[in-house]
């Protein structure tokens, strides 16, 4: 990434779908239909402000060591010994305790712009750690199945955090996904404490073989192994009484013809795979019927899956960009 030349600049980060279903805390891919958006300007000091939250509500913190993008610019900061600061507008687009990555997408977007500030820009696999931070700081927990989709693009595993290791696998042709976010908040942190310490190893054995098989249907082209393979028997049935009518959605879903369904990350959103854009329409339709059904209002967003990660963007008052 070439440097703006400017004193300023501004990037958009997707929201993601975490885990995949099978791939706990580390698969995910993007969803560019709806992002967070951050401008990043260069000031006196090394220290980082944030000036104002758009959309955020007062459920995310100024203070920028409590908030996931001024933590990844404070780690940014002191890594590699920057003499200057950073000073941060936040535009939420990514609705609050979604499961939809709303805490990496800050992040990622607040690195990729102060990134391009730099004299020298930094490659990926430098900036991903501050974003991991950042997820520690909003979960307990450094997971990057959020991080790494949301600033490589695509369908990735994140392999190793020490050292950064990303792995892109290739997806299948016409492959979509229909994401629905019910108007309900789940904090990830809550979510996590549903989880028991230990596990069964005959579920962590199953687990691990639609794992396999589902990188094996994204090398074959292969979505009828693929549908197969979309079946979480470790952390879904721990987690599916969290999220209202969530059983209802998911057969909604697979009647309508998707390839899988899950919870998108900690929930309480929805995703489903599916094959072809129509198909993913259909399942948006069916799984919002199905919270409609139960009380439950929600958006719903339908796209390819072979979206994008981070990106530079004009920055526009009053708009999201």
């Amino acid at each position: 990434m070439e440097r703006t030349g400017s004193n300023f600049a501004a990037a958009r980060a997707p929201a993601t779908v975490a885990n995949v279903a099978v791939g706990f805390d580390v698969l995910g891919f993007p969803v560019d239909a709806v992002g967070d958006t951050v401008r990043v300007e260069l000031m006196d000091g090394p220290t980082v402000l944030i000036d104002s939250i758009e959309d955020g509500g007062v459920a995310i913190p100024m203070d920028a060591a409590a908030n996931t993008a001024g933590v990844a610019l404070l780690g940014l900061i002191r890594t590699e010994g920057l003499a200057h600061g950073f000073r941060l507008r936040i535009r939420k687009g990514i609705p609050l305790s979604s499961g939809m990555g709303g805490s990496a997408a800050s992040s990622v977007a607040a690195l990729v712009a102060a990134n391009a500030l730099l004299e020298t820009p930094l490659p990926p696999e430098r900036l991903l750690p501050h974003a991991l931070a950042g997820e520690e700081l909003a979960s307990g927990s450094p997971h990057g199945d959020n991080a790494a989709p949301c600033l490589y693009g695509g369908l990735v595993i994140l392999r190793s955090t020490e050292p950064v290791e990303v792995v892109r696998l290739p997806v299948p042709r016409g492959l979509c996904v229909a994401l629905v976010h019910p108007h309900r908040e789940l904090d990830t942190r809550t979510s996590r404490g549903a989880l028991p310490r230990d596990l069964p190893l005959r579920d962590y054995v199953a687990q691990s073989a639609r794992l396999a098989a589902f990188v094996a249907s994204c090398f074959m082209d292969d979505l009828a192994l693929m549908s197969r393979s979309l079946e979480d028997v470790l952390v879904e049935p721990r987690r599916a009484s969290l999220v209202p009518a969530f059983a209802a959605v998911k057969r909604a879903a697979l009647k309508a013809g998707a390839l899988g369904c899950s919870l998108s990350g900690s929930g309480p959103s929805v995703f489903a795979l599916c094959d072809g854009i129509v198909s993913a329409r259909r399942a948006c339709e069916a799984m919002g019927s199905a919270w409609a059904a139960a009380g439950v209002s929600s958006d719903a967003w339908a796209s390819p899956l072979a979206g994008g990660g981070a990106r530079l963007v004009d920055w526009t008052p009053g708009t999201l960009a």
